[in-house]
């Protein structure tokens, strides 16, 4: 990047701008959508002010409850819900959302509704809050089904969703969003307090170099992954073995695989037969990221976004990231079949 020449730019993208140019493609809308991300990005620059100054606030710490994961709660945890939670309802084009954090799902007051359902993890990968490493929010966005809204219209399969992100608290704070043509990247510019598009139509390489899972698992995995991380470390082609590169932070893990390509993987093992990972804002939205950017996401047995949930909190095992990385995953699950 030429940073002297980017200093000099007065002609800037903001997320704001790019969302009411998206808006404008499409001749009926009213601006619902529009609004309901604006309410969505405030969020998220609430958060990445508190996430920079948890050390010094002492938010760290646990604030006492565990969520329905029986993961403890960080405060950080339950200040972003609480956030998140408010600027989707007071948008006032929400109906129905499920947070990571709550066991139950949230069904806005009839005078507040709107025609979206939206999924998120308010912060994902929060045990990594301490040590200040990336953590960040993941969201999903359905249209409600016609008539009163109930828990079906949020128990939709992945490929119905209307537009999926994540934001990522790390060196720079930075949105990626899809609204289901292609993905974008944008930067928080701290001294405008807005996000920039600084990564257009972000694609991911055809092939990656890089491998990520929790190798502490191993034991545990099924012989298709057992497989596959072998071929990653001993190839048998001649071809140079891939490196392995794991954070343990989602967003941060998924955003290195969506920029530099290779694969993300965290499957079933003995331990947890269903994976780790939540389907409705996990592993939908970084499964339609991925695609959108020419990726694929896989579960083990079939396509992640073709999967229906039947539970808010239902986990899938997943594997996602370059196209050719998960077509060798795919074959060994094929072959073991």
């Amino acid at each position: 990047m030429d940073h002297a020449a980017d200093a000099k730019r007065t002609d800037l993208m903001t997320i704001t701008r790019f969302v009411l140019n998206e808006q404008s493609k499409h001749p009926g809308s009213r601006g619902d959508f529009t609004i309901l991300l604006n309410h969505i990005v405030l969020g998220c620059k609430f958060v990445c002010s508190a996430v920079n100054k948890a050390g010094l606030a002492k938010l760290i710490g646990l604030a006492g409850d565990t969520n329905v994961q029986g993961e403890e709660q960080k405060k950080l945890d339950v200040l972003s819900n609480e956030v998140f939670i408010k600027a989707l309802v007071s948008s006032g084009r929400t109906s129905i959302l499920v947070s990571e954090e709550d066991e139950e799902a949230t069904f806005v007051e009839p005078s507040k509704r709107g025609k979206y359902c939206v999924v998120f993890d308010p912060l994902d990968g929060s045990s990594n809050i301490d040590c200040g490493v990336s953590i960040g929010t993941i969201f999903g966005i359905y249209m409600v089904k016609d008539g009163e809204p109930t828990i079906n219209d949020v128990l939709q399969p992945g490929k119905n969703m209307l537009a999926a992100g994540y934001c990522m608290y790390g060196s720079s704070c930075m949105f990626v969003l899809s609204t289901g043509s292609g993905v974008n990247g944008f930067t928080l510019d701290p001294s405008l307090g807005e996000f920039i598009l600084t990564h257009p139509d972000i694609k991911i390489p055809r092939k990656g170099k890089i491998y990520s899972v929790n190798e502490g698992n191993a034991k545990n995995w099924d012989a298709p992954t057992a497989k596959y991380v072998e071929n990653c470390k001993f190839p048998k082609d001649g071809s140079p073995a891939k490196s392995l590169r794991y954070v343990g932070s989602m967003v941060a893990d998924v955003h290195r695989t969506l920029l530099y390509g290779g694969i993300f993987m965290y499957p079933a093992d003995k331990k947890s037969p269903n994976g780790k990972l939540r389907v409705l804002y996990e592993v939908f939205p970084m499964s339609f990221l991925m695609e959108q950017a020419g990726g694929q996401a896989f579960t083990g047995k079939q396509r992640a976004l073709d999967l229906v949930p039947t539970k808010i909190h239902e986990r899938s095992p997943i594997f996602l990231g370059s196209y050719d990385d998960v077509e060798e995953i795919k074959a060994l699950y094929a072959a073991k079949e």
